[in-house]
Order: structure tokens, then C-alpha cells, then sequence
């Protein structure tokens, strides 16, 4: 069982290890990028189950699930070299909204079995709670799609979100494959609507707070796993976080770059700025979870960066570029890294579903649909805005001259207002059309749709996974 030693994380031989491996997201935490359909997990499911019935849904994702992430993925991941896989979870897997406190077999079950597949395959796994009760952020990804992140003044979020971690860890106490828990993927614990980025202000007391009581009800059943925890606001302020207060704690950043995110060429300009190595290099040295490391003398875990392919071909090259220098500077600082993402539908994945599945064949008027109305708003494409996207930005422009507030922080309102229609409303509207994609359609043929997402029918990114060998190995 890994544990840490002042800067490092060790086996039980002292032998120094490096965690280098990937997130698994779309799995037991889905998203609209990753898996295709619009707006939040939550919500999908609802439809489906309106539409096509409690039981066909329930089939419909049992087969998602299975087919997206097994043994085959785990076994190629092995023979590319990677060490540990981070594995985000929805908290509904576990528990039920309606019957709190109740937790569900299913869901564990299907964890406990990944987590075997691993163990044989000699990976680590590091399990993070990456949506939580009441939502820990804003966006998508933590299941939301309310723009209010609730567990922050709830106690009643609060009391289940720590005595789901004491159950978590009370199953896998004894489970050396277990690498740590994540306790929470990217809090922000500032204004619910997540207005004024410019103005953002922590709430340092409160996730202190929860860090601390949660960190102890795992102790009380898990004294020996490490526990990893993510600075607020995505994963970037540490500033007033409390230093080291309990042995086995790592920190996490999550360390997104232009370079590698934005269309462009790299070395280059860069949405206004130039990227380059040496300023990959000074962006996370100056980093507040590096710069918190360092003065705390723990282990820092890179939990999230990538590149993404949505840009012109020619753009890959560059992406990738970008992307390999990145890695050689966490290696230089001797961070422990897992690139986002292991698997999708052609955006971030090391693995990509084929285009010419049946599934994407199925989807292409939804997917269609999606990018005209720009509802996963934050990839950049690299091509002109949509007459959506436009409007949306004229709109935000009237509405700042309407209320004549100076302090209005202009990209600010620009970006929410586009997540509220784009990424909220319009996400939402969509999502009868692709449930009823499936209509009709009998077990055995959506189970065949469903196949496009199982590792021999995919296709794997060979620059990205050279890359990825690169330094795995």
C-alpha cells in the first residue's frame, strides 16, 4: 500500500514511486464531450427513462458502462506503461437522492470489479468523488446543471458527502490497488452563481472545514490510504489552505494550458499571448499548488491537463508538441501527473470512438445539432462562431448597457450567459432528440450500438499515445 513520506510517495519497501497514468472520465461519472450527449448525466438518464422506460434506460446505460471502460482497456493500458488510473465517480452510483444514507450494491460492485481488473494488471487506482451530493462546482461535470454548487452551505449535502467517503473507504481499507481517495474533484466554494470571475473570493472556512471532517471519517475506519486533496476554484487557489494536517495527504492542481487546450500554433501566439516552453515552465512554477508543495514539503499529484483535437488536423501536431513539453516539466519537478482523458468520442481521448461506428452514425444529427447550438461550450474548435454564439454575445452586451454597473466583469457575464442558454438551456432542450435516437430499437440492437465504445471497436490516437508512452515507460 503506496504511502507518503515527506515529499514522496513510497511502497511499503521505501521504494520511491511516480504515479504516471490517465482519468477514466465517461465512465462512472459521465459527460457531454466525452460520451456524446447533451447537457448533464442526471438529466439524460431522466429523459431516457421517460421515453424509452425504466428498464430499456437502465439497459441502456448498463451496457454504456460496461462496454466503455474492462479488462481490454485496462490491459492496454498496462502495455503502454502506465502505473495508475484515476477513476471519477457520480455519488449516484452509490446512493439514491430519494433514500439517503441506503447505499447501492450495483455500484460498488461494478467499482470492485475494475478495481480487481487493475490489482491483476498491477495498476493503481486513484477513486475520485467527482460528483458529489448538493455539487461541489458550477458546471457539467459535477452533474449540474443548476449553476449553483449547494454542499458549501448545506449540511445536509455535507453530513452525506462524509459518510459516503467513511463507506468508501471502509470496502477498499484493505485493498493495496487502491492508490488514495480523491475526496472532491474541483471545488469552488465561492459565489453560487458563479458570477465575476474577476472578483472571485474563496470561502476558506468552509472547505477547510469539510476537508477536515471528511479526512477524519475516513480515518476512523482507513487509517493507512493516502487521501488527495484538490485546491478551490477548479483546482487552482491554495493560498489559505491549511497546511499538511494528517499523515498521507497529497495535493492536487489541475493544470490546463492555452497551449494545449486552444487552437494555434504552438510555439506561438495563443489567444493573444505567446506559449512556449519556458512559459509552460514559469505558468506552473508559479502555480499556487506547486508554489503550496514546495512550501509544505508533500507530494503534488497533477490530477488533471490535455490536449484537445478539436481544431483544425493541422493543429494536432502542435497540441502534441505543447503536450510533451508540459509532461517534461512535471517530470522535471517530480510531480505525479494523470492526463484527462483516457477514452471519448474524438475530442480529448487517447482512445476515440471510430467515426464510422454505429453510434456516431446514429448520433450525427445530435451531434450536429450540438455544435451548431455550441452547448459544450467550452471546447474552442478553432473555427468562426456560430450565429448563436454571436447573439449570445450581443445579447450579454445589451443587457451590460441595460444595468449601466461599471463593476459588471465583462467576459464574466459574457461566458455565464452563454452557459445558461447554451450549455443550460438549449443542452437540456436537446436531450428528448437523442433519447429518442434510441426509440425502437430492441436490447440487441442497442447493445450493438453500444459496442462502439468497447475498446476493440475504437481507435486509438497514435501521436497522443506516443506521447503517453513516452514517458510511461
Amino acid at each position: 500500500m503506496l504511502q507518503v513520506r515527506g515529499a514522496d510517495i513510497v511502497k511499503s519497501d521505501g521504494r520511491s514511486v511516480q504515479l504516471r497514468g490517465v482519468c477514466v472520465g465517461g465512465w462512472m461519472n459521465m459527460e457531454n464531450f466525452i460520451n456524446g450527449y447533451p447537457g448533464d448525466e442526471s438529466g439524460i438518464r431522466r429523459a431516457a427513462a421517460e421515453i424509452l422506460g425504466p428498464a430499456r434506460a437502465e439497459f441502456l446505460f448498463d451496457r454504456w458502462l460496461d462496454y466503455f471502460f474492462n479488462e481490454d482497456d485496462v490491459a492496454f493500458l498496462k502495455t503502454c506503461g502506465a502505473n495508475v488510473v484515476r477513476l471519477p465517480l457520480n455519488y449516484r452510483h452509490f446512493e439514491d437522492d430519494a433514500d439517503p444514507y441506503r447505499y447501492l450494491e450495483k455500484g460498488f460492485e461494478r467499482l470492485a470489479r475494475i478495481i480487481g481488473a487493475c490489482n491483476r494488471a498491477g495498476l493503481y487506482v486513484i477513486l475520485d468523488l467527482h460528483a458529489v451530493q448538493g455539487w461541489q462546482n458550477t458546471d457539467w461535470h459535477c452533474d449540474n446543471s443548476s449553476r449553483h454548487s449547494l454542499i458549501w452551505r448545506h449540511p445536509h449535502f455535507q453530513e452525506r458527502f462524509v459518510a459516503l467517503w467513511r463507506e468508501i473507504a471502509r470496502r477498499f481499507r484493505s485493498v493495496a490497488a487502491v492508490a488514495g481517495y480523491n475526496l472532491m474533484n474541483e471545488p469552488v466554494t465561492g459565489a453560487p452563481a458563479g458570477r465575476f470571475t474577476a472578483n472571485y473570493k474563496t470561502d476558506w472556512k468552509a472547505i477547510n472545514r469539510l476537508y477536515r471532517r471528511a479526512v477524519e471519517a475516513i480515518r476512523e475506519v482507513d487509517p493507512d490510504h493516502i487521501i488527495f486533496l484538490e485546491g478551490d476554484y477548479f483546482s487552482q487557489k491554495f493560498a489559505k489552505l491549511d497546511p499538511p494536517f494528517a499523515p498521507n495527504l497529497v495535493y492536487s492542481s489541475h493544470n490546463y494550458s492555452p497551449a494545449g487546450t486552444v487552437a494555434g500554433r504552438y510555439p506561438g501566439r495563443i489567444g493573444g499571448k505567446v506559449w512556449n516552453k519556458g512559459r509552460q515552465a514559469a505558468v506552473f512554477k508559479e502555480n499556487e499548488g506547486t508554489i503550496f508543495a514546495r512550501q509544505n514539503r508533500v507530494p503534488l499529484w497533477v490530477g488533471e491537463f490535455g490536449a484537445s483535437f478539436t481544431g483544425p488536423a493541422s493543429d494536432a501536431a502542435y497540441r502534441l508538441r505543447a503536450l510533451d513539453e508540459q509532461i517534461a516539466i512535471f517530470e522535471e519537478h517530480r510531480a505525479h501527473w494523470t492526463i484527462w482523458t483516457y477514452k471519448d468520442i474524438g475530442v480529448m481521448g487517447m482512445v476515440t470512438v471510430d467515426p464510422q461506428s454505429e453510434y456516431l452514425r446514429l448520433m450525427h444529427p445530435v451531434l450536429r445539432a450540438k455544435q451548431t447550438l455550441g452547448v459544450d461550450l467550452w471546447l474552442d474548435t478553432g473555427v468562426p462562431k456560430t450565429l448563436v454564439q454571436k447573439t449570445v454575445k450581443r445579447l450579454a452586451g445589451v443587457a451590460e448597457r441595460a444595468i449601466g454597473d461599471t463593476e459588471i466583469d465583462h467576459p464574466s457575464n459574457r461566458m455565464y450567459l452563454a452557459q445558461a442558454v447554451q450549455a443550460g438551456y438549449f443542452a437540456n432542450l436537446m436531450q428528448p432528440a437523442f433519447v429518442k435516437r434510441f426509440k425502437g430499437l430492441s436490447e440487441s440492437q442497442i447493445d450493438k450500438v453500444m459496442q462502439s465504445f468497447t475498446f476493440r471497436n475504437c481507435r486509438v490516437r497514435e501521436g497522443l499515445a506516443e506521447v503517453m508512452k513516452k514517458y510511461w515507460r
